[in-house]
């Protein structure tokens, strides 16, 4: 604002002296701030109009409506050209919400307008490829007084400009920074973890060429969309998928990911291999895919992502046939009817957007769209077979790295180019010399043997070392007896948690851990097993020095660490608070990181099949099932519940997976209604306000105290007797038990 203030004292207009630009890195917020920006400068008296310009037709529309609730009546969008001029022509609001392709449209008319003779502030989201255009063009030459400031995550500098124009000789100079590493630094991004993927020596010269015009059709024909390429990249993200993205355990508790790829032609290989290779999974990838026609422009950056139009009619017929077919399959998915035709195309993007954002798509397949301005917190990984460089990798790569929980620490990249040298010149040109230091996670090797953080100085720990602690000073979980040992095994298994988090992102981590299944004196499976995680004789001698926690042990930690959370929990609530010499104010317990890793029912009951095949002994079969059912967060209170069904039911007599699932919540629902009967009769409730308030309370999946609802169903008995409040405390918590042990099962009380 002061900015406009002097420079419309000092009478300077129509130049670059009288604007400048920000540079806020992407994901910073930036949006927010040049509209809030704009905002401000409609209250300046002398200013008439303030332009609020996006470069994407999607924007506007997420733009009218985030902002609407931002600031109620302050913005008037418009739908088309005509629409935009009514608006200008408007006198009761100073802040017009249009996209550059609009404004444009309507400047190239031949009519002249009030408001080119107007004071006006052109505010531009983002300053890229747009406004060096046709567009730049014509705004300075249609309006007489007007100042221009654009927002940028990545300014055009000399280094990455494709011609002479850069973002300062545009709009004029730097006003402000905020670039990636202040962004992670305050914690409003996450770092990115950056896998150069090398699996397929047959490939390699042609991945590690970086100019696109020596990749000739028929070099892209004999290479890099050589089937036997496109299986093998297929087939190693359908591998690594649920690993990159946390969905080890069907919970639906990770994340999603998107495939960039560097052609419709490669979308449509891709999109057929990976369900092609599915087609037989129990549980497979929900995978869409979306693109259009990109307009033949020049870059004014190198390495831009050109934006793909919302004309797909521009495309030929090959590609919009494919595209018909792609958008055929997400309507059988998901009970839609878009299509390719422009109205129903833009319908059909936006249903993605909300798809991805809310992770109804596991994958999406990508060659320009999505890649820029698309904000989804649920992302954390993205695949890449795409040359990207400067301004197009940060703003890809950027979609991955927006805060969600503390299971997502970083973006996760996984290329499969050779983009090393391409990171490393982007991520230093957005920042500075020590940014690759800030923005990029550290190595496989300074995760297991420990590392000085570069940041703060601070010395961490590695796997190795967390490890061999645990072993040594918790190898039985029933020694853990006092309350100092409880919190010590806490602090140090919360240790354990986050370094395991961010470790199974690792492929060298995933063959750690699989290695431990392997028979390693059969040579033929040896070989398989190498095969299959490209590791040499060198490799596997290496891992096998590695102490790696086993499944069991790490069963029984995490049972442990619940139940001490648990016991904190009450007892700390109660009288020995006052009475305790710990304190445990220091302990972070990492619910968030217990719950990605959360095994849900499904899975338990397919395991007590699988191991009823194998054992055919109930005891040892509770055994195991108890331990699984303590370790987790969500099911401990289906313990007793899921042991009753084992020890009530033939389980020999059960034929499949599907068949045990059914048999458990058919078992549920008739004891879920034995023991709600049960509870109302011995506590002698009101029948149908004790059943009315237990539905309600399995629908939302907790019991509340809240309201007069749990006062209507207890015996009649007046408020001023001293025994109603315990009576009251006791059969809300027997109802909040009832809760916990038959909530999801279904059924009726």
């Amino acid at each position: 604002m002061w900015k406009i203030k002097s420079t419309y004292q000092s009478k300077i207009l129509r130049s670059t002296e009288g604007g400048g630009y920000i540079w806020h890195t992407t994901g910073s917020g930036k949006t927010l701030t040049s509209f809030k920006a704009a905002r401000l400068a409609t209250e300046l008296n002398f200013i008439d109009k303030v332009f609020f310009v996006v470069d994407r037709k999607d924007l506007d529309y997420q733009t009218m409506k985030e902002y609407q609730r931002f600031s109620p009546d302050s913005v008037n969008g418009s739908e088309s050209t005509a629409g935009l001029k009514r608006n200008i022509d408007k006198d009761d609001n100073k802040i017009i919400v249009t996209t550059i392709q609009k404004l444009n449209n309507l400047i190239k008319g031949d009519i002249e307008l009030p408001v080119y003779n107007k004071l006006v502030v052109f505010i531009f989201d983002e300053a890229h490829r747009s406004q060096f255009g046709e567009a730049q063009k014509n705004i300075t030459k249609k309006f007489k007084n007007y100042y221009q400031f654009g927002f940028t995550g990545t300014p055009i500098f000399p280094e990455n400009a494709s011609g002479s124009e850069t973002t300062a000789t545009v709009f004029g100079r730097e006003l402000h920074s905020y670039v990636i590493t202040d962004a992670i630094r305050d914690e409003k991004v996450l770092k990115f973890k950056v896998d150069y993927n090398d699996v397929r020596p047959k490939f390699k010269s042609i991945e590690i060429e970086q100019d696109e015009k020596k990749l000739s059709a028929i070099e892209n024909k004999e290479a890099l969309l050589h089937p036997e390429r496109i299986k093998e990249i297929s087939q190693y993200i359908l591998n690594n998928y649920k690993i990159k993205t946390h969905n080890l355990n069907s919970n639906r508790k990770g994340f999603n990911a998107m495939f960039a790829v560097s052609s419709i032609d490669a979308a449509k290989l891709y999109y057929e291999s990976l369900n092609k290779l599915q087609k037989d999974s129990d549980r497979p990838l929900k995978i869409a895919t979306i693109f259009s026609f990109a307009a033949n422009e020049e870059q004014s950056a190198i390495g831009e992502i050109l934006e793909e139009t919302f004309e797909p009619s521009a495309m030929d017929s090959s590609a919009k046939e494919f595209l018909s077919l792609a958008i055929k399959d997400y309507n059988a998915m998901f009970k839609t009817n878009f299509g390719v035709e422009s109205n129903e195309f833009q319908n059909y993007y936006r249903d993605l957007a909300k798809r991805v954002k809310t992770k109804e798509i596991d994958l999406l397949i990508v060659v320009g769209m999505f890649l820029t301005g698309f904000d989804a917190p649920t992302l954390n990984t993205l695949f890449v077979d795409k040359n990207l460089r400067y301004h197009g990798l940060i703003q890809a790569f950027s979609r991955t790295n927006r805060i969600f929980d503390s299971t997502k620490t970083f973006g996760n990249i996984v290329t499969f180019r050779d983009l090393e040298q391409a990171t490393i010149d982007a991520i230093t040109l957005f920042g500075d010399k020590n940014t690759k230091n800030v923005v990029l996670e550290k190595s496989y090797k300074e995760y297991m043997e420990g590392f000085t953080d570069v940041a703060t100085g601070e010395a961490r720990r590695g796997y190795v070392d967390v490890v061999k602690e645990l072993n040594d000073r918790f190898p039985n979980v029933d020694d853990i007896a006092t309350e100092k040992d409880k919190k010590e095994f806490v602090k140090l298994f919360s240790e354990y948690l986050r370094i395991e988090n961010i470790l199974q992102n690792y492929d060298e981590f995933s063959g750690l851990r699989d290695l431990q299944s392997v028979d390693i004196t059969d040579p033929k499976v040896l070989e398989q097993f190498k095969s299959t995680h490209y590791l040499s004789d060198e490799d596997i001698a290496n891992m096998q020095d590695i102490q790696v926690l086993k499944e069991r042990a790490i069963q029984d930690y995490r049972s442990s660490y619940n139940d001490i959370r648990d016991w904190l929990r009450r007892e700390k609530n109660g009288n020995d608070k006052e009475d305790s010499t710990i304190d445990w104010d220091d302990v972070v317990f990492e619910v968030d990181l217990l719950k990605s890793q959360e095994i849900n029912l499904d899975y338990i009951l397919e395991l007590i099949f699988e191991h009823n095949k194998k054992v055919k002994d109930k005891k040892t079969l509770v055994e195991e099932v108890r331990r699984l059912i303590r370790s987790s967060v969500g099911n401990r209170a289906k313990e007793s519940l899921v042991v009753d069904f084992i020890n009530q039911t033939d389980l020999d007599k059960i034929q499949d997976k599907s068949s045990i699932i059914d048999a458990f919540f058919s078992f549920a629902q008739a004891e879920q209604k034995r023991e709600a009967e049960e509870l109302i009769s011995t506590e002698e409730l009101n029948e149908e306000a004790a059943k009315r308030y237990i539905t309600n309370s399995l629908k939302r999946e907790y019991a509340s105290e809240n309201g007069t609802e749990l006062n209507g169903l207890l015996p009649k008995m007046s408020p001023l007797n001293p025994q109603y409040l315990i009576k009251k405390q006791s059969v809300f918590q027997k109802i909040s038990a009832f809760v916990d042990k038959f909530k999801g099962v279904g059924g009726k009380v």
